[in-house]
């Protein structure tokens, strides 16, 4: 719409000036606009225009909201889109986005940022955090003057670099002059209640500054539950089908889950998870009991309202297989040894973090015993069991109603005991089709198929890695895409370890997967992995990445996920006859276009 000088009060200038701005402006900056000119009109009562001006640009400011998230497996986006909800219902207008997605360079434009990250491995930003990570700790990060933010860190205690990434963000934003609404909060596993409280305490520090009002906020409640199934509500789903999918002679088991979602009304699309509530191992937790001499029967109080017999709580609500520092810390009070005070004592961090490794509850009542106090207070310093997320290995619409899981039996021998994995050997020894698990679908916006359905697709997915990619397939089979396919797959032996083999050749042979290469690394004298098949068609993958493919890698991260990102760069920088660093940005554009995506643990 043009503003026409002859039907119009202004002059060809100011028209010329009106026209520019008008369709440049938001539907509220138009709405504040359109308030701020009535409002001109009563100067003798509320102040001159300019006066209003100043008041008005403060309100509609600080009246918006951003909120930045950096998730890996979907929790702090999930967060991140809740806490939108709770802060929109109280009238503020929020802007939601990824780190990747969000131009660095806005920054100096916000006045109001709320900041939700995991952080991922060793301390490292997830995936979609790294770019903005980056550009926050270089010289090109701005000073920020009347800017105020708020952190939630997101993390895992149990990992030395606890929240790291949230304690970084924070920490950086105060150095760049920023004023916090709130100070930071930093959530273990289960994160529903810390998290609930910092968006109550966030939404009282935004309403304290703009010096309204604070409604009655339903936080708490919005974080909690977001449908009737979740993650803190999790699904009764009954057991169909649980087969070994290795052949006999397999130094490895992988059970395939086959699990009814009927009557549950949750939806997922390939790449989401799936979230998986287990049960400790009853011989542990009987290991445990005569250990500390308790009586299995004694009620205990888990959380307000919930009080169950000892050897319930044991068995279904507190982990016990997993150490943490924090833990070591509430303990060392519970013992008459001063032992453990003594591990626990500044400086001996490098200590703790020793004996942590491979160790579980059982090792840590035998070895700093004798134990004073009841079960209850024992129990009360215990975190819950948090859930297990197993990559989606199946499509809704090829499969309605069920959910389909790969999982890796995990056994191992570690400081003189033989260890269980929880969830896997309750999969691959406890659970028999007919029982029933407590599930929950994670969703993950951050391993999606692309949109366009011809886009080319690479696949690296070894072992249990290769799970997401099956419901990949199914989708792309189920809905007649025709976007070219390469598999990578990896594991030990052909003859018993090749997982859902007649699956892969049956869509080779339909053309649903254009492409398989597979490396069973024990059927040679020279250990051959997913890495070397790459490297092997170094060309013709590089055209496909030029071609516009998208590139995705799920699997172990320390080292699979690790050698495969540097055996991509290799690739593109011989290929590409780019130097390191060109190759670097290469394939950080990729990840900004979404077209490089990883589903790593």
């Amino acid at each position: 719409m043009q503003l026409q000088v002859l039907n119009s009060p202004f002059n060809q200038e100011q028209a010329e000036l009106l026209n520019r701005i008008l369709p440049t402006l938001t539907e509220s900056q138009k709405f504040w606009l359109s308030g701020f000119l009535a409002a001109s009109q009563v100067t003798s009562a509320l102040g001159t225009p300019a006066t209003l001006v100043q008041q008005n640009a403060v309100h509609s400011k600080t009246k918006e909201v951003t909120i930045l998230y950096g998730s890996q497996t979907g929790n702090a986006q999930g967060l991140a889109k809740k806490a939108a909800k709770t802060l929109e219902g109280n009238d503020f207008q929020v802007t939601v986005t990824s780190m990747n997605d969000f131009k660095p360079n806005n920054l100096k434009k916000i006045q109001n940022l709320l900041i939700i990250a995991s952080t991922h491995g060793e301390g490292d930003p997830p995936d979609n955090a790294l770019t903005f990570h980056e550009f926050l700790h270089s010289k090109r990060a701005p000073k920020l003057e009347d800017f105020h933010f708020s952190v939630l860190a997101l993390g895992d205690s149990s990992y030395e670099f606890f929240c790291q990434t949230g304690k970084e963000f924070d920490s950086r934003l105060e150095e760049l002059g920023g004023t916090r609404l709130y100070p930071r909060f930093d959530c273990d596993v289960d994160y529903d209640e810390p998290a609930a409280e910092w968006l109550e305490g966030v939404h009282g520090g935004l309403s304290e500054a703009l010096g309204v009002t604070k409604k009655q906020s339903q936080a708490a409640a919005a974080l909690a539950v977001e449908s009737e199934y979740s993650r803190t509500n999790p699904f009764q789903a009954e057991v169909l089908e649980n087969i070994n999918l290795n052949g006999r002679g397999s130094n490895k088991e992988t059970r395939h889950l086959e699990i009814s979602l009927e009557g549950s009304g949750l939806t997922f699309e390939p790449g989401d998870s799936l979230g998986i509530y287990p049960e400790n191992d009853p011989e542990l937790v009987d290991l445990l009991l005569e250990e500390m001499s308790w009586n299995s029967e004694e009620l205990v109080t888990v959380k307000q309202g919930d009080v169950r017999p000892l050897k319930e709580a044991l068995l279904s609500y507190y982990e016990i297989t997993v150490l943490t520092k924090p833990l070591l810390q509430k303990a060392a009070p519970l013992t008459a040894s001063k032992d453990l005070q003594e591990l626990t004592a500044p400086g001996n961090e490098d200590k703790v973090k020793a004996y942590l490794e491979g160790r579980d509850l059982i090792d840590l009542v035998r070895d700093f015993s004798p134990w004073i106090g009841s079960a209850q207070e024992f129990v009360s310093i215990l975190r819950k069991i948090p859930g297990r997320l197993y990559s989606i290995a199946s499509s809704l619409s090829a499969n309605p109603d069920e959910v389909h899981l790969t999982i890796g039996a995990v056994r191992y021998e570690a400081n003189g005991r033989s260890r269980k994995g929880v969830c896997s050997i309750q999969t691959a020894e406890r659970l028999n089709p007919g029982d029933n698990l407590k599930v929950y679908v994670q969703h993950n916006e951050n391993f999606k198929l692309p949109q366009n359905p011809e886009t080319p697709i690479i696949m690296i997915g070894p072992g249990t890695g290769v799970a997401p990619f099956r419901s990949f397939m199914q989708e792309r089979e189920e809905t007649n895409a025709n976007g070219k396919s390469w598999l990578f797959f990896g594991d030990q032996h052909f003859v018993t370890d090749f997982l859902y083999q007649i699956e892969w050749q049956k869509w080779l042979q339909k053309g649903t997967l254009t492409k398989l290469d597979v490396a069973f690394s024990r059927d040679t004298a020279e250990k051959v992995y997913v890495q070397h098949r790459l490297l092997e068609h170094s060309k013709e993958l590089f055209e496909w990445l030029q071609e516009g493919a998208a590139l995705y890698i799920c699997g172990d991260e320390k080292h699979m996920a690790h050698d495969v990102h540097n055996t991509i760069l290799e690739i593109i920088e011989k290929e590409g006859a780019l130097s390191r660093e060109q190759a670097a940005a290469y394939l950080a554009d990729m990840q900004q276009q979404k077209r490089y995506q990883r589903d790593v643990y």
